[in-house]
């Protein structure tokens, strides 16, 4: 269960948005140029090399005015779109999630990174463009409770996705007004050998706003199966924004915040495995990229990860 718990804390915030291009029709990002392809079949039109800068999360296409808002409707228009103001602090207006969106990630395992990133006076910049070992690239989506097996156990549930690249195990969320709440870890399909952990409280994996210095904490109960093995332990999660700057992917740049998450694992007063994650998160979209730590990982600004994944092409 360490690799699920390295990646609950990024990939589900999966806010992947960009402006559709004419008549672009697509079913995976990779039938994009942009490497978004929306849920409404068209592909997203990245600005100028770069980052989009605004969506109507309906039909695709860049509106004449723009909206600033989530996903639960228009506040007086038929269109709902996000458009970044740059102001240095992500709002839940600003990460529309939903189920249907979709994105291409390009992933490494075992990697050698930097995440203090460089320097340029007071101005710094992350840059995860360039190939790193095992890289791969990944189509990730927000998939609706639907009819699925888990669906009854968590009624709250917005949606779920995939947490790792090694593994099919699902992280199932709920996204409120003021946060993106872990709720529960499941296996794909019910069984025998089926994987159904519950939180409680749930885990807060954002709270919004999200802004330099922001911190929250969840000490949770975890408890149910694993793989068919009855499991019962506490997990803390502690995540501070402890910088700000500019990200490049191989999708494009984006101004970002970066928030530090360290998870610990304990049954009684033994200490079962802790795990470090750095999270990379912009307006519109949510997180841009995120860097993972091996367990017991003792350095803050670690050099090897167990896994990094940034938007790609």
């Amino acid at each position: 269960m360490s690799r699920v718990a390295s990646s609950v804390l990024g990939l589900l915030v999966l806010s992947l948005l960009g402006c559709a291009e004419g008549e672009m029709l697509c079913r995976l990002g990779s039938d994009c140029p942009s490497g978004l392809c929306m849920s409404n079949g068209m592909c997203a039109l990245p600005r100028d090399g770069g980052m989009p800068d605004a969506l109507d999360l309906d039909t695709g296409t860049r509106p004449d005015a723009y909206l600033v808002m989530g996903d639960t409707g228009p506040v007086d228009s038929g269109v709902r779109t996000c458009m970044p103001n740059r102001d240095g602090i992500v709002s839940r207006a600003e990460v529309p999630l939903r189920p249907g969106l979709r994105a291409t990630f390009r992933i490494g395992a075992n990697a050698t990174v930097s995440t203090t990133g460089t320097m340029s006076g007071s101005a710094r910049t992350w840059d995860f463009s360039g190939a790193y070992a095992g890289d791969e690239d990944v189509l990730s989506e927000l998939t609706a409770p639907g009819a699925n097996w888990w669906a009854p156990i968590f009624p709250t549930s917005t949606h779920a996705a995939r947490l790792s690249n090694s593994s099919d195990t699902l992280g199932v969320f709920q996204i409120t007004d003021d946060a993106l709440l872990l709720l529960g870890v499941v296996s794909p399909t019910a069984g025998a050998t089926q994987t159904r952990l519950t939180y409680d409280p749930p885990v807060t994996v954002i709270a919004f706003p999200l802004q330099a210095g922001s911190t929250f904490t969840t000490t949770s109960s975890v408890s149910g199966t694993a793989s068919g093995i009855i499991a019962a332990y506490t997990e803390t999660y502690t995540s501070v924004v402890d910088a700000e700057g500019t990200l490049i992917t191989p999708f494009g740049e984006t101004p970002t915040l970066r928030m530090r998450t360290e998870m610990r694992r304990t049954s009684g007063i033994a200490t079962l495995t802790t795990l470090r994650q750095f999270t990379f998160v912009s307006e519109c979209f949510g997180i841009a990229a995120l860097v993972s730590s091996n367990a017991f990982e003792t350095n803050v600004e670690f050099t090897t990860a167990a896994e990094i994944r940034r938007l790609a092409p």
